[in-house]
């Protein structure tokens, strides 16, 4: 199982809309995303930080479902 990177939030929102994921909304250094899938709408929250640590990026992942080897493939 790979690290989670320490990487800033502009590289987690590009990564992220290429997995389909898209900005809903900003308030404040809160940066809203959704994902319509089939069955389910996905809903998560990106700080915007520089870097994001690396535990919140690990919830975030989670959140979006997806492994630190997909997310590195979308980097």
């Amino acid at each position: 199982m790979s690290k989670v990177p320490s990487i800033s939030y502009i590289e987690v929102l590009r990564a992220l809309q290429r997995d389909g994921w898209v900005v809903v909304r900003q308030k404040g250094s809160h940066i809203r995303l959704q994902k319509h899938l089939s069955t389910e709408v996905l809903k998560l929250t990106v700080p915007a930080h520089r870097p994001i640590k690396r535990s919140t990026l690990s919830h975030i992942l989670k959140q979006a479902r997806l492994s630190v080897e997909q997310f590195d493939k979308l980097l």
